[in-house]
């Protein structure tokens, strides 16, 4: 391409100036050879540096081809060692599955023992002197700490003081909620799990807070008084009463009524039973008094010949006196009406007993018809679903009866009882009446 070029401006040169042209080709065919001579040598050169740089090139792509074969090769291994490691995880993972699912199922019947433990922990009265037994348990039920050998040791170990604490009389000093409301430290005597006393009454424990509480209503007196007896003692054998329910009974206790409240509950119908029984029952006292006196009296009387008109038999002995020169017919009579007189007066009430001791079972059975009216209304209403619903009309209908009975047998038998001592009187009465009649119509007939 050079070549051309100066061929060109030399023919430029050859139309402008052919004189000079001719004095001076030589030296430009001279210039133009070593121009030439110049571009081969350069072309040479670059040739040269080219061949020289593709074969630097080529060595580079033949050593970089065998780095790549080596690394084929390690990457070939690299996959294998992979695949065998692939392998070998999958087995141990296969080996960890199934001793976890051991370990799992080992786990779940541990937080499950746990949770029965607090459980059974939670509901003992004997929490309420060691509070904070059972912390560890509510960590293995969260699984907020692993289960290792101690904790499965501190799970029986737990169980055993349990069952140990439960055959212990224990005295410690602890909160008890009194029935003002106030918490107060007191010394409690704990019976094992079953009952725990303090200051000679008996305590509820909540399990809410593992605290005691005060009974709103204490058992008998008995009860109570065995109570202070065993916390007064400081050795040897004491009785004592214990709630085998550890607490339950107690609890129905508090909600069973007492003798008023039962009372309450049979109404009007109730109240007038005892009213009626009252009234019965100062009738026997009144009657029971006269007629006991009236025994003495008459047993004094036939120790003694005077007659005495605080008595049926001195009455009796006065009533003839004024008769004694009459008939024996007018005496026989007179001493009739006056053993008639002294009986009507020796029975005076009983009859009232009689009546009293019927009509109670009757009032009774009526209170015990309306109660049932009440309870078949409320089944009509709310039906059986709630047995609270009902209990108000059974209550009704089965203290009114209990009343009824409860006044009616004591007034039955205590009527019984006073008609024998009456009975009794008016036979002594009969027999002095026979005798004073032989006595005095001896004399009436020798008249």
């Amino acid at each position: 391409m050079k070549q051309v070029k100066w061929i060109l401006v030399l023919s430029l040169f050859g139309f402008l100036s052919p004189v000079y042209a001719v004095s001076t080709l030589d030296e430009l065919v001279s210039k133009v050879r070593r121009e030439a001579a110049k571009d081969i040598r350069f072309d040479q050169e670059r040739e040269r540096r080219f061949i020289q740089e593709r074969d630097q090139q080529q060595a580079k792509l033949n050593k970089l081809r065998n780095e790549l074969a080596a690394a084929d090769q390690k990457a070939e291994k690299l996959r294998s060692s992979f695949q065998e490691n692939e392998n070998k995880l999958a087995e141990m993972d296969g080996q960890i599955a199934s001793q976890a699912g051991e370990l799992n199922e080992l786990f779940a019947m541990v937080q499950q023992n746990a949770a029965e433990i607090g459980s059974l922990l939670d509901r003992s009265m004997i929490s309420a002197q060691y509070r904070d037994r059972g912390e560890f348990l509510n960590k293995i039920i969260q699984r907020e700490s692993a289960v290792s050998m101690e904790t499965l040791q501190s799970l029986w170990l737990v169980l055993i003081d349990e069952m140990h604490e439960t055959g212990k009389v224990s005295r410690f000093t602890g909160p008890v909620i009194t029935l003002d409301g106030e918490e107060k430290q007191q010394a409690v005597t704990r019976i094992g799990a079953f009952n725990a006393v303090s200051e000679g009454k008996f305590l509820r424990f909540l399990p809410d807070g593992h605290k005691l509480v005060e009974l709103a209503r204490q058992p008998a007196p008995r009860h109570q008084r065995m109570a202070f007896e065993l916390e007064q003692a400081q050795e040897g054998w004491r009785m004592m009463a214990v709630d085998p329910s550890k607490g339950a009974i107690l609890a129905l206790l508090v909600e069973s009524p007492d003798l008023i409240e039962r009372i309450n509950q049979s109404g009007a119908i109730g109240y007038l039973i005892l009213a009626i029984g009252a009234a019965g029952l100062l009738i026997v006292l009144w009657r029971g008094a006269v007629l006991s006196m009236a025994w003495l009296r008459i047993k004094g009387q036939l120790l003694k010949d005077e007659n005495l008109d605080n008595n049926p038999l001195g009455r009796l002995r006065n009533s003839i006196v004024s008769v004694q020169a009459r008939s024996s017919e007018i005496l026989a009579a007179r001493l009739d009406e006056a053993v008639g007189q002294e009986s009507s007066r020796l029975f005076f009430g009983l009859t009232a007993l009689t009546v009293f001791a019927a009509v109670t079972p009757l009032m009774g059975l009526l209170g015990t018809v309306i109660g049932m009216i009440e309870t078949f209304q409320s089944i009509s209403l709310f039906g059986t679903g709630d047995p609270k619903l009902m209990a108000g009309g059974i209550s009704y209908a089965l203290v009114t009866t209990q009343l009824g009975l409860a006044v009616a047998i004591p007034l039955l038998l205590l009527q019984s009882f006073l008609h024998a001592q009456a009975n009794r009187i008016v036979e002594i009465l009969d027999q002095q009446s026979t005798r004073l009649f032989e006595q005095y119509e001896q004399p009436a007939a020798g008249l």
